[in-house]
């Protein structure tokens, strides 16, 4: 019968007089679960064989501050033991510590990589964590204004009036530019969602992004024009649009920003940005003067039918040009859209394509993830080492993978190809793209075997990879690619270590 294991130890603190820096122990708690129970005989044979031979040791750790120690047996038993990191308070940490914290390290993980960029403070410079605090309370009182404006805006066109008037109007005014105000605050719920939980990902593919972001903005559109059918429902289906057109922003304006940058070769993004403004400030003029003989001609206004088809019409156009604007962009940065272009064309022909081709045959529409084969990484070693000889596999992986920053590994069936990659502790974007061409090896060399067909396959792709990827490296600098700043970011939810112990 299996039995459960769990010990406990308090945190405690101890400053050094020499430097006054803590040096903190957190409590933790280690959970484990026990074999069944095995003969006498039994368990002095196993006892022995423990002793006399070293245990393999794999320690996978996660980003919410827990680990898991998976300890190799024998070829069928891993012995897997949880180990649970609890918050820990410091004690005799002063008020001047804290002070002197720019790092933030009091803020709990999970707001912290809600409000500031991943990798803070060392992914930004020095001045940004002060330019942040001050400019809250700046915008703060910058939307107080703006209530209060709308507030005299809808006073302005006849809901309400100033003082003079009965106290109804100007009842119905506050409530009138409240119900508005609360409009924008509902979208800018989506913005303040968007930008806390996916600001990671803008780097990786702003065209894609950008183009989402009018997608979205066309379906709170919709939600707009339905108010005219549903007027009762104003206020829901006002909300409603503008939450869709503000998440629509929320990916937008950092889309954009990053191809701004992409642009501002001569490190003149200011100038750039402005000459940006210029045209689109002209195109809007240019709108708004088509826009309104859209609304003086009769056969428009005059049936709602006609007057979605022709919104229809017009933003289907706008949607097709905004694909073709950019269609014509040239990243010159590799992301996992394009390293899977640049790896599978050099398995299968062995050359890479220059930026121009490379970024033309980029699919702007369509999720990496959805690609083929399918690569998931960061995946659990839970997950990828599955059968009845568990030990053995995990042994052979990591002989395998001895000299790789990854495990990598297959699940193949007649209907599907998929690879499951777990990355060692101290991974680069380097190994993302070993990973990435291995996996597309594996995918044009498959074959429908079994599992030691595969564990060879596996071998053999390994020994391609070391022969042929330096061969790649050297093609993709010379067709003029950067490879100092790739967009392939290895996980930080999960990785792993491994050691032997006696």
């Amino acid at each position: 019968m299996a039995s459960a294991v769990r010990l406990s130890c308090n945190s405690f603190s101890v400053r050094s007089r020499r430097n006054s820096i803590p040096a903190r122990v957190d409590r933790f708690q280690i959970l484990c679960n026990s074999s069944p129970p095995h003969s006498a005989g039994e368990d002095d044979s196993r006892s022995f064989k423990e002793e006399s031979e070293p245990h393999l040791v794999l320690l996978e750790k996660y980003g919410n501050g827990t680990s898991k120690r998976y300890i190799l047996e024998t070829d069928s038993q891993i012995r897997i033991v949880l180990e649970k990191h609890l918050p820990a308070t410091n004690v005799l940490q002063d008020s001047r510590d804290v002070e002197n914290d720019t790092d933030l390290s009091w803020l709990p993980k999970v707001i912290k990589d809600f409000i500031l960029p991943a990798g803070f403070p060392e992914s930004v410079s020095d001045d940004y964590l002060e330019y942040i605090l001050l400019q809250f309370p700046t915008n703060v009182t910058g939307w107080i204004c703006h209530t209060l404006v709308t507030s005299s805006l809808l006073k302005a066109v006849g809901v309400g009036s100033f003082p003079g008037t009965t106290a109804a109007a100007t009842a119905a005014a506050s409530a009138a530019a409240i119900r508005w105000v609360s409009k924008d605050g509902i979208g800018a719920v989506g913005r303040l969602v968007i930008g806390g939980r996916f600001g990671n990902l803008f780097d990786d593919d702003p065209k894609q992004w950008r183009l989402y972001a009018d997608f979205i903005g066309s379906t709170g559109s919709i939600f707009d024009l339905s108010t005219q059918l549903y007027p009762a429902y104003f206020l829901p289906l006002a909300s409603l649009g503008n939450l869709a057109k503000a998440i629509g922003r929320g990916l937008r304006d950092p889309s954009f920003r990053v191809i701004q940058n992409h642009f501002a070769i001569s490190g003149n993004l200011g100038d750039v940005s402005a000459k940006e403004e210029v045209w689109e400030v002209a195109a809007q003029l240019v709108g708004l003067g088509l826009g309104i003989l859209a609304l003086d001609t009769p056969g428009i206004t005059s049936s709602y039918t006609v007057f979605v088809s022709t919104w229809l019409g017009v933003r289907l156009l706008h949607l097709w040009f905004r694909y073709l604007s950019l269609s014509v962009l040239r990243f010159n940065t590799i992301n996992l859209k394009r390293a899977r272009i640049l790896v599978n064309s050099h398995v299968l022909h062995q050359k890479v394509p220059g930026i121009s081709d490379c970024n033309r045959m980029e699919n702007v529409l369509v999720w990496e993830r959805f690609l083929r084969p399918k690569i998931t990484f960061g995946v659990p070693l839970e997950e990828m080492v599955a059968g009845k000889k568990r030990g053995s596999v995990l042994r052979r992986l990591v002989k395998l993978y001895a000299e790789e920053k990854y495990f990598l590994v297959v699940k193949q069936t007649q209907t599907e190809f998929e690879v499951f990659v777990l990355f060692k502790e101290g991974a680069t974007n380097v190994a993302v793209l070993r990973s990435v061409w291995q996996s597309y090896w594996l995918h044009h060399n498959r074959t429908k075997s079994d599992d030691d067909d595969v564990s060879s396959q596996l071998e053999g792709s390994l020994i391609e990879l070391k022969d042929r990827f330096d061969d790649f490296l050297i093609q993709v600098k010379e067709s003029g690619w950067d490879t100092d700043q790739m967009n392939l970011k290895v996980p930080k939810e999960i990785s792993i270590q491994e050691h032997l112990t006696l």
